[in-house]
């Protein structure tokens, strides 16, 4: 299939050298999606229908044979070889059971090692006589060690995972679902689907997939384009808003006042605090005539135009026009029969244009925010009955500044002036938007997010219980109001498929004290996994622990409170151990990664070494957050964790 669009003449089908260009570039991208990936292979399951799907089902009908796999591929008659994983004839490979086997005789699944068929394994859904069983296949499949980037899991789809997949792209779906349980691969999955079902929408409108950081979305950078989607961008909250640089920070505190939902009301008021009433008559000089627009009649335009609550910019741009119109119903009352010319001409008049400039000036979102956040007294007249005098002292800087550029602007700042800019001049909003580790937003954060996806839908993905942030989601219901889709549908994931019995059971002890209302996952692994706690006395039998779980096959993760890493660094240099950092992709050469507790979240190793559970708590701002950061740090393994400590351990772990 990849060479035949190689060999694809376009000279004869290109009317110019435009055409020719996007036709080029499509042709390129179809390559590219065609590529093939080593140890991947393109089938893994097969149906065999007791009827053709679509045919009526009469007595002695043939049935019909598909394979499926991960993309659609063709013989060179171009009749279907492999069924899409997306198509609905694909669907009863997720679904069907012996109590519904969706008119299903046979489901096959096939085994791989190394991209080579070694197994496969049958089910025969509509034979009474064969009783249920766990398929083998599908287990080894989903317990096999991981090396290297996020991979995809369409050969071990569950039947729940399904139905958020195939969900439609008109709704927003927030999925809860604890360590392990699946919810980044459901997310990119449903963004598969969806580009799948409704290519032509979504390419005009476009998707985007929304991680904490960039390790985190250098860790899943691979997953759509080994399904042959290419075209779905990543970014981090904090690169979506990125219109000044950041090179501070805010105390705990002021973070969470400068991240809760009332400062848009702030802004909104200080914003609009720039419009004045006009007070002098507007006198448009045409030839010999002279037209006068009275101040009353203007102050009517401009209530007009705030009262359709339409953004500033807009107004702003409308009002010469608004101005314009009242001098041509003068000129028409004269008997004069002016066109849209005359109109054009009069709103860019200077008497007109003064006017605006008085009356609706224009607005510098990164000016206005840095105004409010250095004079007191202009936060106060736009914060008076949102923010108490404490709040507001909280935010406000201590030191003047001279200008943007030379501002330290925060994280939580640059929010601010996107929530400004979106105020001033509306934001361009896409078609689908993936949102994931969703709990560790603030209301303005969600309120960003959510201006990217006004006119179109939302996959939110988080856990509760790994909230980290002071400012961290106490419920979905809440965070999708922020986020403007507060009628979204909330599904929730309970079976782990990561996290081996015994681990997700030690870290669930924790779940009364950062989320009480959670149930707990349960572990779906057949293997209960490798789990031992160990005191220890050195950093030298943190290093041995790495060394021991080196000799097994897979991915390691040192994982440490921040503080600790460059001691444990230097103790692993000691030894002659290499070591990766977060994201960076494994080898089998170094399979071992360093990770600072605070980037561990969403990644997963085989085997994790967990140091100094204490020292992983103390280093947030509050216990509550700390106990959250220690519940996604015991959470990363997928076949075993060895946990040291010299310090005692939290006693919420007793």
């Amino acid at each position: 299939m990849r060479e035949d669009v190689k060999n694809l003449d376009i000279r004869d089908v290109t009317a110019n050298w435009v055409n020719a260009e996007v036709l080029s570039r499509q042709i390129e991208d179809r390559i590219k999606a065609l590529a093939d990936l080593s140890h991947t292979p393109l089938f893994f399951g097969r149906l065999d229908y007791l009827h053709a799907p679509g045919a009526e089902q009469a007595e002695g009908a043939a049935g019909e044979s598909f394979y499926i796999g991960r993309r659609h591929v063709h013989d060179a008659d171009g009749d279907p070889m492999v069924i899409d994983w997306r198509a609905p004839v694909s669907q009863p490979f997720y679904r069907a059971s012996k109590k519904d086997p969706m008119d299903v005789a046979l489901r096959r699944r096939f085994g791989y090692t190394g991209g080579d068929l070694t197994a496969y394994e049958d089910e025969h859904l509509s034979d009474p006589a064969e009783a249920a069983t766990t398929s083998k296949l599908l287990q080894q499949e989903i317990e096999r060690p991981r090396v290297g980037p996020m991979r995809d899991i369409v050969a071990t789809i569950q039947p729940e995972q399904d139905e958020i997949v195939r969900s439609g792209l008109s709704g927003t779906v927030c999925v809860q679902g604890g360590p392990g349980t699946g919810k980044t691969a459901v997310g990119l999955h449903r963004v598969a689907y969806l580009l799948y079902a409704h290519r032509e929408r979504l390419a005009r409108t476009g998707t985007l997939v929304i991680g904490p950081n960039a390790s985190f979305l250098h860790y899943i950078e691979q997953v759509l384009p080994a399904l042959g989607e290419l075209e779905v961008k990543q970014a981090t909250v904090d690169d979506l808003v990125a219109q000044v640089e950041v090179r501070g920070g805010d105390t705990a505190s002021a973070a969470v006042v400068k991240g809760d939902a009332r400062m848009a009301e702030v802004l909104r008021r200080a914003v609009h605090s720039h419009v004045t009433p006009p007070t002098e008559p507007v006198v448009v000089v045409r030839g010999s005539r002279r037209w006068r627009v009275p101040a009353y009649e203007l102050e009517e335009i401009v209530r007009q135009l705030q009262d359709r609550d339409i953004r500033y910019g807009a107004a702003r741009e409308a009002l010469p026009q608004r101005i314009a119109h009242a001098v041509l119903v003068q000129m028409e009352r004269a008997g004069e029969a002016p066109d849209d010319r005359v109109q054009d001409a009069v709103a860019r008049n200077t008497a007109v244009k003064a006017a605006v400039k008085a009356i609706w000036p224009p607005v510098d979102p990164a000016k206005l925010v840095l105004r409010l956040l250095t004079d007191a007294d202009f936060l106060a007249e736009h914060a008076d009955g949102i923010l108490d005098e404490d709040e507001q002292k909280e935010i406000l800087w201590a030191k003047p500044v001279r200008s943007v550029k030379s501002a330290r602007w925060s994280p939580a700042d640059a929010v601010l002036i996107d929530e400004a800019s979106d105020l001033v001049e509306r934001t361009h909003s896409l078609g689908h938007v993936v949102l994931d580790e969703a709990q560790d937003l603030s209301p303005m954060q969600y309120r960003a997010v959510g201006r990217r996806c006004t006119t179109g839908s939302a996959t939110v993905l988080g856990d509760l219980a790994q909230g980290t942030t002071p400012w961290a989601t106490r419920s979905w219901q809440e965070a999708l109001t922020h986020l403007g889709k507060s009628e979204a549908v909330v599904e929730e994931l309970t079976a782990g498929f990561r996290v081996p019995t015994d681990v997700i059971a030690y870290a669930s002890r924790l779940l009364p004290h950062i989320a009480p209302g959670l149930a707990p996952v349960a572990s779906v692994r057949e293997n209960p996994g490798f789990f031992e706690v160990r005191a220890i006395e050195a950093d030298r039998e943190v290093v041995a622990a790495c060394e021991e779980l080196l000799k097994q096959e897979g991915s390691i993760g040192l994982i440490a409170a921040d503080a600790r890493i460059p001691a444990l660094a230097e103790a692993l240099a000691a030894a002659g151990i290499g070591h990766l950092g977060p994201g960076e992709e494994t080898t089998r050469e170094t399979r071992l990664t360093l990770v600072p507790a605070s980037l561990a979240k969403g990644l997963e190793y085989d085997y994790v070494v967990l140091d100094e559970p204490r020292a992983v708590v103390d280093g947030e701002p509050d216990e509550r957050t700390g106990l959250r950061r220690l519940y996604v740090s015991l959470t990363r393994a997928v076949s075993g964790l060895i946990v040291t400590h010299a310090a005692p351990l939290p006693p919420q772990l007793d």
